[in-house]
Order: structure tokens, then C-alpha cells, then sequence
């Protein structure tokens, strides 16, 4: 028998403005698509941005269906509408912020495992680490040097 322990790191601003002004321009093009989120059924709003090293910018934000399987995260809205439109772009960085109807979000709102598992594709496939910044409303930002910080036991296409 043997012990394995994994550790993640992140970098924790605290707040937006601490950001470099390049990660502030994108997490505020993410706050922007985040407002027009179809979220009638959780009221919680997601907007994801990401950066392609073609220089493009993509977008998107939560869909949700009232067949609640049925609905697409902002993250995975982004990442697959980029990979149809710039197929051989890479994805460099993804700015993910998240805000409820309800209340005000101030903690960090990771991807969920659905998403993680979808940034992970795109990572492996493009064989390049992928920046990951997430917030709340407002508050700390924090930084993810990479999609395996967040998922260290990743399932990729070396185990079909």
C-alpha cells in the first residue's frame, strides 16, 4: 500500500483591479455575457471569455432548459463554439465569473466537473496549458495555472 498526495496551487488576487489589465479587459468581457445568461430556473449567472492565440476572443454564457440535463454551462458554451469556428486555435487563457439573482456572490466559482472534464479535451488536444482565472460577483480572483491544477486525475483518450 502507498499514500498519494496531490496539491493544487493558485495565485489569489483580491480583487479585479490587482489583475494585469489584459485578464481585467477579458473577466469584464465574461461579466458582460454573464448579464445575458438564460438562468430562469437557478437564477445563478454564469459568463465565461476566453483568449485564443489567434488573438480572438470568444464567449459564453449558462443556457439553461427546463429538462435540466438538458443545459449547457457558459464554459462549455465558449470552449465548443471556439473549437467549431477556430478549430486549430489554442485556447491560452478562460476568465469565468458567476453572480445569483438572489444573492451577491462573492467567493471564487470554480468550473464544475462537467466543464473541468471539457477544458481538460481541449488542453490535452492542444498539448498547451490553459490559464484559468475565476470569481464571484466581486471579491478575490483566483488563478489556475492549469486545467490539471483543478483536475489532477484527468480521464483523456490514453485510457480508451
Amino acid at each position: 500500500m502507498k499514500e498519494i498526495s496531490i496539491t493544487s496551487s493558485f495565485i489569489v488576487y483580491d480583487s479585479l483591479q490587482e489583475l494585469s489589465q489584459d485578464i481585467q479587459d477579458l473577466m469584464n468581457q465574461a461579466v458582460e455575457v454573464r448579464k445575458k445568461a438564460y438562468a430562469p430556473y437557478s437564477q445563478f449567472r454564469v459568463g465565461a471569455a476566453l483568449l485564443l492565440d489567434n488573438g480572438k476572443i470568444v464567449l459564453g454564457s449558462n443556457q439553461e432548459n427546463a429538462a435540466y440535463p438538458s443545459g449547457l454551462c457558459a464554459e462549455r458554451v465558449a470552449i465548443f463554439h471556439a473549437g467549431s469556428i477556430y478549430p486549430e486555435a489554442k485556447i491560452l487563457k478562460m476568465a469565468i465569473t458567476a453572480a445569483s439573482d438572489t444573492n451577491q456572490t462573492t467567493a471564487p466559482i470554480p468550473p464544475c466537473g462537467s466543464c473541468r472534464q471539457s477544458i481538460a479535451e481541449y488542453e490535452i488536444r492542444q498539448d498547451t496549458p490553459i490559464e484559468i482565472f475565476f470569481m464571484g460577483e466581486i471579491g478575490e480572483v483566483y488563478k489556475s495555472a492549469s486545467l490539471k491544477n483543478l483536475l489532477p486525475f484527468m480521464f483523456d483518450k490514453k485510457f480508451l
